[in-house]
């Protein structure tokens, strides 16, 4: 009697345990990226040169900050950030 006292509730946990590993939140990173804003921007890993061309002058070049150098650019309606000369993120303004 008093074994299975002890056995019941550690066996007892352990299935806890394994129901509920099952379930997790997941995100869609789809409906973070360029088609869900409506506002078309660079995508990662483009030259600033492209950048440029596709899309002229920023209003705004803050100069570069940090190792490695992290410089941002301001449009109207998005924030491009660069590692070195490449595109690292973009950011639609709200």
């Amino acid at each position: 009697m008093i074994l299975k006292k002890f056995l019941v509730l550690p066996l007892f946990l352990i299935s806890c345990i394994f129901a509920f590993s099952g379930y997790a939140d997941t995100m869609d990173m789809k409906s973070i990226g360029d088609q869900s804003s409506g506002v078309s921007r660079p995508r990662h890993g483009v030259s600033m040169d492209s950048v440029l061309q596709r899309f002229g002058e920023p209003g705004d070049r803050l100069p570069a900050v940090g190792q490695p150098p992290i410089t941002r650019w301001n449009y109207p309606d998005f924030t491009v950030y660069f590692e070195y000369q490449h595109v690292i993120h973009s950011v639609v303004h709200r």
